[in-house]
């Protein structure tokens, strides 16, 4: 006896379709830059110059432009998180459509003014635990360390809107030195993980220096880089840039994205060359509204990055940004997801949801409940289907073969 499950298969022939078509590869193509020369275009420091960062731009280049946009363009210049999109991204949006998942994470709102009361400045509580400008030591064996406050674009829900772009006058200055001499006093450190900020905005000259300050620590065992440049800047995996990244093995990069669409052809390759170069690669993603709080998007997003040699590892509940309401979805939404995730496709495309905890509390993984019973004599579970099985647990090890169906039925009404 069991209970059936809700049916997450692609179901109709309309929505296998869309499936289909989400996890294809295309290429962002030129868009308004079609007389941009292939030397220039694919120059990640001209895509860098030439960021549209200014309500003008935005106007010129997307007629479909909301009062609501245009009014977070102009505060964003003003006090708020700065506005900067690279224009290959920025050809991934659909003009046509408000809510365009592209568009969303990257183009300012109005909304973005609005603070909830439950909202902060600081939600993960990075301050209170930084020992040092620049350093954070949340957990016993790693530390963040943070390089710079800017980045290729910036997302519209970040955890670090206080610091990134100085939106708020911040003023953040990292102290190199005193950052790796706090690594290097500190033994119990086996984990540093570069991020900020975009640690791949700087050069590669620059980058290495600092790597290899860090690799000639002897108790720091690995190190990891956090970067949305793969998908924002594609054209900045270069094979120069990959090469140098292959002295500092074991390193590992995670990349950021959160909708199929932002796996083009482009960033497929990029991420190959950095494959190829023995960086094991992992993806952390939000979960965001109208972006990707849907099975079906999440399915194929977990399976195209697979595809790009990828694992998915984390997806994050929103964190508690001020100015972030309108971008956040429910926790409930997140295991609705993880649902539809485990066992409906390989366990290589399932990452872990988890919710940072508010305040410092560092990662906390949030999973749907398998486990119906567990009492030390015996673990009941279901799976996906929602099937119920016991797992022997007994003293003697005597399996019991099913519990009665009676408790099949009181374990399926929670």
């Amino acid at each position: 006896m069991h209970f059936d499950a809700p049916s997450f298969a692609e179901g109709n022939s309309d929505s296998t379709a869309q499936f289909n078509g989400l996890k294809q590869f295309k290429t962002a193509g030129r868009g308004f830059w079609g007389n941009v020369s292939d030397k220039d275009w694919n120059d990640w420091k001209w895509q860098l110059k030439h960021r549209i960062t200014t309500v003008e731009q935005l106007e010129k280049l997307m007629p479909t432009l909301t009062p609501e946009e245009r009014a977070g363009a102009v505060l964003a210049n003003a006090n708020k998180l700065a506005m900067a999109v690279t224009p290959y991204f920025f050809n991934l949006i659909d003009m046509a459509d408000e809510n365009c998942p592209i568009r969303r994470q990257v183009i300012p709102r109005i909304e973005e003014t609005t603070t909830a009361k439950w909202e902060m400045s600081d939600p993960c509580g990075e301050d209170s635990h930084s020992p040092v400008p620049g350093l954070v030591h949340r957990y016993p064996d790693r530390v963040l360390f943070l390089v710079t406050d800017r980045c290729a674009a910036y997302c519209r829900y970040c955890t670090r809107s206080r610091l990134v772009s100085n939106a708020s006058g911040y003023d953040f200055h990292p102290e190199f030195d005193r950052q790796i001499a706090y690594i290097a006093e500190h033994p119990e450190i086996r984990d540093v993980l570069l991020s900020g900020g975009d640690p791949l905005l700087f050069s590669d000259d620059k980058l290495e220096q600092l790597l290899a300050r860090l690799r000639a620590i002897p108790h720091v065992e690995f190190l990891r880089i956090g970067t949305r440049i793969p998908v924002f800047l594609p054209q900045r995996i270069t094979p120069e840039f990959c090469a140098m990244l292959k002295k500092f093995h074991p390193l590992f990069i995670s990349i950021h994205s959160n909708h199929p669409r932002e796996l083009t052809t482009e960033v497929r390759e990029a991420l190959g060359r950095l494959a190829d170069a023995g960086v094991p690669l992992g993806n952390q993603s939000v979960m965001l509204k109208h972006v990707n709080d849907d099975v079906t998007v999440m399915k194929a997003h977990v399976q195209k990055l697979l595809m790009c040699r990828v694992r998915p590892y984390y997806i994050y509940q929103c964190d508690l940004i001020a100015g972030s309401s309108h971008l956040r979805t429910t926790v409930q939404k997140g295991l609705e997801i993880m649902e539809g995730l485990r066992g409906h496709t390989t366990g290589y495309a399932v990452p872990q949801f988890v919710i940072d905890a508010p305040g410092g509390g560092g990662k906390v993984p949030i999973n749907p409940d398998y486990i119906k019973q567990l009492n030390g004599k015996r673990v009941i579970i279901r799976n996906f289907e929602n099937k119920i099985f016991e797992y022997p647990e007994k003293e003697d090890g005597t399996p019991v073969v099913a519990p009665h169906a009676s408790e099949l039925e009181w374990l399926g009404k929670d």
